[in-house]
């Protein structure tokens, strides 16, 4: 089982090179599963049905998020409803938040994998549920699946923590991918146990950006120490980050990952 995993699409420039790119590579790799991380798919801050959409049409089978996902209203009124296909992070606190933080889904030939989403408490300014326990609680509870895969988006800002999760879940899940900084790092490989890893996998935006936003506000709130509007990059080439990850479906341990950098002019 081949599964693809795109960093987080950012805004109109991520959207416009997703739509682009992503028939190509899923031609190219035949990936049984695609999918996305859409916490700033619409305008660099949450994501909207119609850009959710948007992405299905280009390829994205299922979409996880992060600590944006509440940015976009449409997107977040949908959270409740089944079959809208994004989940946000599992460790909010279970009550009074919208949406589900982990879903089994079906490839087109019937294997089931598991999807999960957390987030991470190092430099955050949230007080998030632990990411250790609840996933934890998630594998307790999904035991009597027939599960394929077990993919984990880890949402998080400390690398330490990203690779604390990884060792910890080493062996008992597909993959640990981490998201968030939008800046990938070079250490893709498979664990001692059999789980793939990567502590960032980048994400698909403006490469000419800070994070995807306009680099010169960003700028000049470091020199002043003014707040800032986030006005997104849509200008220049844009860089485009997934991880291929192969998992032998019979045991659930990773094969294979690689990551997977484009870059393209819109």
């Amino acid at each position: 089982m081949k599964i693809l995993f795109i960093g987080d699409i950012f805004g109109e420039a991520g959207r416009i090179m997703t739509k682009n790119l992503l028939p190509k590579l899923k031609e190219k790799y035949s990936p049984n599963l695609t999918i996305a991380n859409a916490e700033n798919l619409t305008h660099g801050n949450g994501f909207s049905p119609k850009h959710i959409e948007e992405m299905q049409e280009a390829g994205v089978d299922f979409f996880t998020s992060g600590n944006h996902f509440m940015g976009a209203k449409d997107g977040v009124a949908k959270l409740d409803d089944p079959d809208f296909p994004a989940i946000r992070p599992a460790n909010y606190p279970s009550e009074g938040v919208p949406g589900r933080g982990y879903e089994v889904i079906e490839d087109d030939d019937g294997k089931k994998v598991l999807v999960v989403n957390l987030m991470g408490r190092v430099f955050l300014k949230k007080d998030f549920d632990c990411p250790f326990r609840v996933m934890d609680k998630i594998l307790q509870e999904t035991k009597g699946e027939n599960l394929s895969a077990i993919f984990v988006d880890f949402h998080a800002e400390a690398t330490s923590e990203k690779i604390a999760l990884g060792q910890y879940l080493d062996g008992r899940v597909s993959a640990v991918i981490g998201t968030h900084t939008h800046v990938a790092t070079c250490d893709s490989r498979i664990l001692g146990e059999g789980t793939a890893y990567m502590s960032d996998v980048g994400f698909v935006g403006p490469l000419d950006s800070i994070i995807g936003v306009q680099k010169d506000t960003v700028i000049n709130s470091f020199l002043t120490q003014l707040p800032f509007k986030h006005e997104p990059e849509t200008a220049g080439e844009i860089v485009f980050n997934a991880v291929l990850v192969e998992v032998d479906e019979k045991t659930g341990k990773a094969l294979n990952v690689d990551h997977v950098r484009k870059i393209s002019q819109p």
